[in-house]
């Protein structure tokens, strides 16, 4: 329905390449210049600069790309809510969750979905990432949710949501640690963290790294296996967390933690769905293309 020329200018844009955009679209590199050509008549501008056989979005084109996505972003939810309208979806779905997720993301969207697909029956077991990993690889889930950044063969990983770590201390803790410390800081600072086989370990783990602190190098006094484990156990010692920024909103802004920014080490991760390689469609489909359509507003 929508105009294919904006997926060309997007492809290209996104590519900066017409060869890269004729393969990802399944266009011949002379049609994808075509349709650049013709966008660029239609508005009288230059929407790329062509340098040394590379090419740049112009200032014209870098506008265009704002509006252009938009553009097929609202065509996208055109079509899926169009296509809910003639759809009947009936059946079992068996999910997994790693902690995280299941706490503070899924609440919202499972009430969301039941309503919009109340004839679906949900299932939802939670534990770490390794867990629900082991769950769908034994056939006990046909879809997961996960965090962290490492990623086992044999399955396939969709990112839905971005998240960040911080490091919080309760406002009343006799630690006294400035608003901003180093990464070499945290070799002194007393420490509670997720247990092993959770993806927030496996993040901070990754960032730790990235200074050459090992994680045995550190003064944790406990690991524990959720992070309201960790969040009242900070309310009651004087010690620091890392734990999702998701999890923490409202003690932050009643006063009950504080962040303690780490100076060069961000702690970001994305929250994926996966599935065995090689299944697609079904209810875990239409799942994920819920998710990903409201997971915006969560």
């Amino acid at each position: 329905m929508n105009d294919f020329r904006l997926k060309v200018f997007q492809s290209v844009a996104r590519n900066l390449s017409f060869t890269k955009a004729s393969q990802e679209l399944f266009v011949s590199q002379p049609a994808i210049t075509k349709h650049i050509h013709e966008l660029e008549t239609a508005y009288r501008t230059r929407l790329f600069d062509r340098q040394g056989g590379k090419i740049f979005l112009t200032r014209s084109g870098k506008l265009f790309l704002e509006h252009c996505d938009r553009i097929l972003e609202d065509y996208r939810k055109l079509e899926y809510e169009m296509h809910l309208l003639h759809n009947e979806y009936a059946g079992e779905l068996k999910l997994g969750a790693s902690t995280t997720i299941a706490q503070y993301v899924l609440p919202l969207l499972l009430g969301r979905f039941i309503s919009r697909f109340p004839n679906v029956g949900l299932s939802l077991i939670n534990g770490n990432s390794r867990d629900v990993e082991q769950a769908l690889e034994q056939g006990r889930i046909e879809l997961g949710l996960v965090e962290g950044v490492y990623r086992m063969p044999g399955l396939k990983y969709t990112a839905f949501m971005k998240d960040e770590l911080v490091a919080i201390v309760s406002c009343k803790s006799r630690l006294a640690l400035p608003e901003e410390i180093s990464p070499n800081d945290l070799l002194n600072v007393p420490l509670v963290f997720r247990e092993r086989g959770s993806g927030t370990l496996d993040v901070i783990e990754r960032a730790l790294g990235q200074h050459d602190i090992r994680l045995s190098s550190l003064n944790v006094l406990m690991y524990l296996g959720s992070t309201e484990s960790i969040k009242l156990f900070i309310e009651n010692a004087d010690c620091m967390g890392i734990v999702s920024v998701r999890s923490v909103a409202r003690e932050l802004a009643s006063g009950v933690f504080r962040v303690v920014e780490i100076k060069d080490m961000p702690m970001f991760r994305e929250f994926c769905f996966v599935r065995l390689q090689g299944q697609e469609g079904g209810l875990p489909q239409t799942f994920m293309q819920f998710a990903m359509h409201y997971g915006t507003n969560l």
